[in-house]
């Protein structure tokens, strides 16, 4: 059979009629077939599933299928599509509990893995940064200070000062039935320092601050820019992370002072207004009641929260996809893995500082 092929097969031309490709092979007597485009005139991609239509017959109906007589342009186009329909896809079976629960358990161990061995190369990377020998710009590096420093200080001092506030608050009205009111600025004092000033300020940065990292690297992911570090052999740990982790530890500390200060502030003014204690006997009972394992407690807390808030966002943001919803699943993810790990390491800190006699 000689196919010719003659006229314009375009999309604006009704060429469905020449689509029934299996008309055209009726008679049996049919063994190969061969076309002729010396009449062709313009062509689209109407001819190729034509093409592509006839050929596909012609396989079910073991016919040769020359196409030595197509315009050379068709064949290079009409090579790339399947010679044959893609198979149907087999539904995966479902998978058991206990294969489902291996699966987990498997990628949470992977999981941890990883975040270890970043936690390791922030240790060791500590020395040579305090050296100079790292690869990061101090101009990153004042940026990030100046971001997880100065620009949080408003949100921070409010969310401080209203728990102090309410701390105060609740706690007059309990100590009131002991009449024991005046010992209310030994529990803001102690509460202050020790759990609340560090925990709210790292809270507040999980969601302000380490939500933001992981953004800012999942769209780096996604627009191929940390590939293209590693391609000019920057390393992206010291490039990207390190300056991240190194504002928000050196920073967290100072927020501390800073949102512990204010909680109490906060706490002293609903004292003096509310509860009728003295500005004098307020300070006097806050002195007697802040000891200096207190601070160093809240301090180490801070340092401790400002670390994990930054890798753990850093490393949720590299493992990010590259479409614009895995930027947003990354900032989220980064604000609830950053709470999280926060609460659960005041707890480990409590403990320890209880077994210790802090």
């Amino acid at each position: 059979m000689v196919i010719v092929l003659s006229g314009d097969w375009t999309a604006r031309n009704d060429v469905s009629g020449a689509r029934e490709t299996d008309s055209l092979l009726e008679p049996s007597a049919i063994d190969a077939m061969r076309f002729d485009s010396t009449h062709l005139g313009r062509w689209d991609s109407s001819l190729l599933v034509f093409l592509s239509s006839l050929r596909e017959a012609s396989r079910r109906r073991h016919v040769i299928f020359d196409q030595s007589g197509l315009p050379p342009a068709a064949r290079r186009l009409l090579a790339m599509l399947p010679a044959a329909p893609p198979a149907a896809a087999v539904r995966p079976r479902r998978a058991e509990l206990l294969e489902r629960f291996g699966s987990w358990a498997m990628a949470r161990g992977a999981d941890f893995v990883d975040f270890t061995t970043l936690i390791g190369v922030a240790i060791l990377r500590v020395v040579p940064a305090l050296r100079g020998k790292a690869r990061m710009r101090a101009a990153d590096l004042l940026t990030f200070v100046q971001d997880a420093g100065v620009a949080a200080l408003p949100m921070v001092a409010l969310v401080n000062l209203l728990v102090g506030g309410i701390v105060a608050f609740v706690g007059a009205i309990q100590l009131r039935r002991l009449g024991a009111e005046i010992y209310v600025s030994n529990l803001i004092g102690v509460t202050e320092v020790r759990e609340m000033a560090p925990l709210i300020t790292a809270i507040v940065m999980s969601g302000r601050t380490g939500s933001a990292y992981a953004a800012e690297i999942a769209a780096m992911q996604g627009s191929e820019e940390i590939a293209a570090l590693r391609a000019l052999g920057i390393p992206v740990f010291d490039y990207l992370i390190l300056p991240r982790v190194s504002a928000l530890s050196a920073m967290m500390p100072l927020l501390c002072i800073y949102a512990g200060t204010l909680g109490v502030l906060g706490g002293f003014a609903v004292a003096v207004s509310m509860m009728n204690i003295s500005g004098p006997a307020f300070m006097a009972h806050l002195r007697a009641a802040v000891a200096g394992s207190d601070i160093f407690l809240g301090l180490a807390k801070s340092i401790a929260f400002g670390g994990w808030i930054a890798i753990a966002s850093c490393r949720i943001g590299l493992n990010a996809g590259r479409s614009a919803t895995d930027v947003g699943h990354a900032a989220t993810t980064a604000a609830v893995s950053g709470i999280v790990g926060v609460i659960a390491l005041d707890a480990l800190f409590d403990v320890c500082a209880n077994a210790l006699g802090f």
